[in-house]
């Protein structure tokens, strides 16, 4: 894997763990070679990855759209910094760029991504690995939830296992450089009906 998106906050949270992996996530990728894609932003967890990144001689490629720079506060010192004009084309950009996707702890802007991806993934319209780093337990339940879907016949099993799941760094990267994508689609057969 040359690039990794990373979908996170732009606050840094209630508990000081969120941006300690933030920032240790963007350490161990500039250890590992591998380049950072993420929104941009020198504020919260973005900040926290892009620096641990930065400050370990890692390249930082942020995707900031034009009506967020202000609020979101671009980030001074990435390799590169690339304006767009909507969140569509931030995330489009994002995903041509890179060659996975982790999710760290956000909010609705963040579950936004990370699903479009894993959708995006679902569908066969990529087949790159998607991954949650579950700092803290914080998506316990989104995992529950995500279950319920699958108890409840709304998502396949196969589906539900697309998704790469850990709360360690070097795990969760080992696990998406080993990651194959399913051979099937999302559709459920009549048959299954």
């Amino acid at each position: 894997m040359k690039r990794i998106s990373v979908f996170c906050g732009s606050s840094f949270g209630t508990e000081k763990i969120y941006e300690q992996e933030a920032y240790n996530l963007g350490k161990t990728l500039a250890e590992q070679n591998i380049e950072l894609v993420y929104g941009g932003a020198n504020v919260g967890l973005m900040g926290a990855v892009a620096n641990g990144v930065l400050d370990n001689n890692g390249k930082a490629i942020g995707v900031l759209p034009t009506f967020l720079q202000k609020v979101e506060i671009g980030h001074d010192n990435l390799t590169e910094l690339i304006l767009v004009e909507t969140m569509h084309q931030r995330k489009t950009k994002m995903d041509e760029l890179s060659d996975g996707i982790i999710t760290l702890p956000g909010g609705f802007g963040t579950l936004e991504e990370f699903f479009e991806m894993l959708t995006w993934a679902q569908l066969g319209l990529h087949k790159k690995p998607v991954a949650i780093l579950n700092t803290n337990g914080f998506y316990d339940e989104l995992l529950s939830l995500i279950q319920k879907m699958v108890d409840n016949g709304f998502l396949k099993q196969a589906n539900q296992e697309m998704l790469i799941l850990s709360d360690d760094i070097d795990d969760l990267i080992d696990k998406m450089k080993n990651y194959k994508a399913p051979a099937f689609g999302k559709w459920i057969n009549k048959s299954e009906i």
